[in-house]
C-alpha cells in the first residue's frame, strides 16, 4: 500500500530537514489524524505542489496538528514538456471528470472553456463556486496519484479567449481534438512532440466544436486532430490524448 500523501505550504516545507521533527498544522494536520487517523510509526509523505516531496514517519497528532519525522526530502523535476487541457464545460459532471483523469495522467494546467455549443453555462454569480469545486478536483486527483507538481487552474475562456491565448502562445503546440480532422493521432511525428515546450490539447462539449470555432482556433495557430475512428465523450477525448502523450514524450518512461 502506498503511503498517503499530504499537502504543506512551500515557504513552511523549505525548512524539512532529514532526520528532524516536523509540525503540520492545519486541514492537512486534522485529516491525517481524525480522519486517516494516523499512528506513530506509520509513514507519510508531505509535497508542497511544486516538486518538493518528502517521506516522513508519523510521531504524534491532536486534532488540527501534527508531529513527523523527516527521513528525506526530494526535489522533482518538473517535466520537459507541460501538457495543458482545454476543457469544454458539459453536463453530467463529464467536464470534471476529464479534469480529474487528466490530474492523475499528469497534466500540468487545466482551463474551462465555455464552448459555443456547452449545455452547462458559466455563469457570473456561480463562477467563483464553480471554479472552486473544480479546485477542490484537482487537488484531491492530485493527492490521491501521489503528485509533487499539482496542475495549475487557469482562468476560464469562451471561445474568442480561447483563440486569442492560443495566438499568444506559440511556443505552445495546440491541437483541437475534432472527429472530422483529417490529421490522425498515428501521423504525428515523435520528435516534434517531444521538442515542444508545452502541448495544449482542446476538448469540446457533447455537441462538438462548432465550424466556426474550429476556424478561429485554426487562424490563431491550432491544428485539428483526430485520435482515431472511434467517437470519445468530451469526459474521454482529454485523457486518452494525455496517456499517449505519457507515452511518446516519456513521461511514462
Amino acid at each position: 500500500m502506498t503511503d498517503p500523501v499530504f499537502y504543506a505550504d512551500r515557504d513552511e516545507l523549505s525548512a524539512a530537514t532529514a532526520g528532524e521533527q516536523f509540525h503540520l498544522t492545519g486541514p492537512e494536520a486534522r485529516h491525517a489524524v481524525t480522519v486517516r487517523r494516523l499512528r506513530a510509526g506509520e509513514s507519510l509523505e508531505l509535497v508542497d505542489g511544486v516538486g518538493t516531496r518528502v517521506a516522513c514517519e508519523f510521531l504524534r497528532g491532536e486534532k488540527d496538528a501534527m508531529t513527523v519525522r523527516v527521513a528525506a526530502v526530494a526535489h522533482e523535476p518538473a517535466p520537459a514538456t507541460q501538457f495543458i487541457l482545454v476543457q469544454a464545460l458539459a453536463k453530467g459532471d463529464r467536464d470534471l471528470q476529464a479534469a480529474e483523469s487528466a490530474t492523475e495522467l499528469g497534466v500540468d494546467r487545466v482551463i474551462l472553456w465555455q464552448a459555443d455549443r456547452s449545455i452547462v453555462r458559466l455563469k457570473a454569480e456561480r463562477a467563483a463556486k464553480t471554479l472552486g469545486k473544480w479546485q477542490s478536483t484537482l487537488t484531491a486527483a492530485a493527492k490521491q496519484s501521489r503528485r509533487a507538481h499539482w496542475p495549475e487552474l487557469g482562468d476560464h475562456v469562451n471561445s474568442t479567449g480561447l483563440a486569442t491565448l492560443i495566438q499568444s502562445t506559440p511556443e505552445t503546440r495546440w491541437f483541437v481534438l475534432h472527429e472530422t480532422a483529417e490529421v490522425s493521432w498515428g501521423a504525428l511525428r515523435t520528435e516534434e512532440l517531444t521538442a515542444a515546450r508545452s502541448i495544449g490539447l482542446i476538448v469540446g462539449p457533447e455537441g462538438g466544436i462548432s465550424d466556426s470555432e474550429c476556424e478561429r482556433f485554426t487562424e490563431a495557430g491550432a491544428h485539428t486532430l483526430k485520435l482515431g475512428r472511434e467517437v470519445v465523450r468530451a469526459s474521454t477525448a482529454g485523457p486518452a490524448a494525455l496517456a499517449a502523450l505519457c507515452a511518446v514524450t516519456g513521461r511514462w518512461s
